[in-house]
C-alpha cells in the first residue's frame, strides 16, 4: 500500500509542481476588506483557483464566502481534516527572482508562499488525489481545508466553524516534522499610562522605570517579572517583539509572550500586575492557550508512524514554540512540511521549497491521511 501511494506521488509530481506555481503566482497579500473577497482581491483569487484546481482534481468543493473553502473527499458528517493557508506574508526586500514567479533553479522552487503554506496544503490535496486514484478503500471522508487568514488573524476558522463542523481530528502542515504535539501558549499584553501636561515628566519617569527595571534591563524570561515559568516538555517563558508607542495623553508598550503549558494566562497576568504600580495599566490584547495532545493518541501515532515509514526517521513528538491553526480548531496538531534543520526559510526573501522535499511531502501526506481514514 505504501508503495503504491508513493509511486502514485511519483507519476503526479509534474502536474503538482505546475499546481503550487499556478498558486505562488496569486501575489495572496492580505488587501482592503471588499463585499465578495474579506481578505482582499487577491486572496480570494488564489482561494478560488485553488478550489479550481480541487475539481480538477474530481473533488467536490465548497467555497465559504470566499472567507475559506475546502475539498472533499468521501461523504459522512464526521471527517479528517487538513487544514492549511493561502493568504502569505508580504515580500519585503532582497529577492533574487521576482517572488511571485515560482522560479525553479537548482532543483528548488522560490516564492512567496511555497513553503508557508500553498506548497505543503496542495501538496496534501495531491495527497488525497493519489489516495482516490489509487483505489484504496478509506472508511471516513476528508477534507482539504484552504484557510484565508493565517498570517493576519485567525478570522477565517471562527467563520468556518459557524458554518460546518470542525474534524474529529486532522493536521496542519504549516511547523515542522516530526508530528507537533504541543504548541506553547501565545499572548500580546500592552502596558499604559496616561499623562497630562502638568504631570507629564513624573509619569514618563515612573513608567520607563518600571520598564527598566522589570523588562528591558532583565532576562527575556520574565524573571523580574515572577513570570519565569517552565516546563520540561515546552521550555521556558519567553517575552518578544518589545514594541514602545506614545499616543497623545498616552505611553504604551507592547510585548509577546510565548508561555508553556501547565500556567494560566490568568496567573501569568496576576503576576505581572503585582508589579506595577498604580499609573500603569496592564491590558491583554489577544491570548491563544497553549495546546497539548496525548503522545500515544491514535491521531499522533498515526501521523509518527507514517513520517517514520516514508522516511526512515525519528519520528518522537515534538513541541514547538510556534503558533499554528492547531490554535483555534479543534483536533488538529501541527505536521510537516519543514525537516529537522530546516529553519529560517519563510517569511524571509528567497523563500524556497526543495522539489524533493515537496515530493516527499507528499508522501507522507499520502501515508498519514491513509492512516486516519481507513
Amino acid at each position: 500500500m505504501e508503495q503504491i501511494l508513493n509511486n502514485k506521488i511519483d507519476e503526479y509530481k509534474e502536474e503538482l509542481l505546475k499546481s503550487i506555481i499556478e498558486v505562488i503566482n496569486i501575489p495572496s497579500i492580505k488587501g482592503e476588506a471588499k463585499t465578495d473577497a474579506p481578505f482582499g482581491e487577491n486572496i480570494r483569487n488564489a482561494l478560488i483557483r485553488a478550489l479550481e484546481i480541487a475539481e480538477n482534481l474530481g473533488f467536490r468543493t465548497k467555497n465559504l464566502n470566499n472567507y475559506i473553502g475546502y475539498a472533499q473527499y468521501g461523504e459522512d458528517e464526521d471527517y479528517i481534516g487538513i487544514l492549511g493557508h493561502l493568504d502569505v506574508v508580504d515580500v519585503g526586500e532582497g529577492w533574487k527572482f521576482p517572488p511571485f514567479s515560482g522560479h525553479i533553479e537548482n532543483g528548488k522552487i522560490y516564492g512567496r508562499g511555497v513553503l508557508d503554506n500553498k506548497g505543503p496544503i496542495i501538496s496534501a490535496l495531491y495527497a488525497l488525489y493519489a489516495i482516490k486514484e489509487s483505489g484504496l478503500k478509506i472508511n471516513k471522508p476528508v477534507r482539504i481545508i484552504f484557510g484565508t487568514d493565517e498570517e493576519s488573524g485567525f478570522k477565517d476558522i471562527p467563520y468556518y466553524l459557524e458554518k460546518e463542523k470542525p474534524p474529529i481530528m486532522g493536521f496542519t502542515p504549516d511547523c515542522k516534522y516530526p508530528v507537533v504535539y504541543g504548541e506553547r501558549g501565545r499572548a500580546n499584553v500592552q502596558f499604559e499610562a496616561d499623562y497630562n501636561d502638568e504631570n507629564y515628566e513624573k509619569i514618563v519617569g515612573k513608567f520607563f522605570d518600571f520598564l527598566n527595571g522589570y523588562i528591558l534591563s532583565g532576562k527575556n524570561n520574565g524573571d523580574r517579572l515572577g513570570i519565569d515559568f517552565s516546563d520540561g516538555e515546552f521550555g521556558t517563558m519567553e517575552m518578544r517583539n518589545y514594541n514602545i508607542g506614545i499616543k497623545p495623553s498616552k505611553l504604551l508598550f507592547k510585548l509577546s509572550l510565548s508561555y508553556p503549558a501547565g500556567v494560566s494566562i490568568d496567573e501569568i497576568l496576576k503576576r505581572i500586575k503585582s508589579k506595577l504600580n498604580k499609573n500603569i495599566k496592564l491590558n491583554l490584547l489577544v491570548n491563544y492557550n497553549p495546546v497539548k495532545f496525548d503522545k500515544d493518541s491514535f491521531l499522533v501515532k498515526s501521523l509518527q508512524k507514517a513520517y517514520e515509514d516514508i522516511t526512515d526517521l525519528d519520528g518522537t513528538p515534538v513541541t514547538t514554540t510556534g503558533g499554528t491553526y492547531a490554535k483555534i480548531m479543534p483536533n488538529i496538531v501541527p505536521f510537516g512540511p519543514s525537516f529537522p534543520g530546516q529553519k529560517g526559510i519563510s517569511h524571509n526573501p528567497n523563500e524556497y521549497m526543495d522539489i524533493s522535499d515537496i515530493v516527499l511531502n507528499g508522501k507522507i501526506f499520502a501515508q498519514a491521511i491513509y492512516n486516519l481514514a481507513k
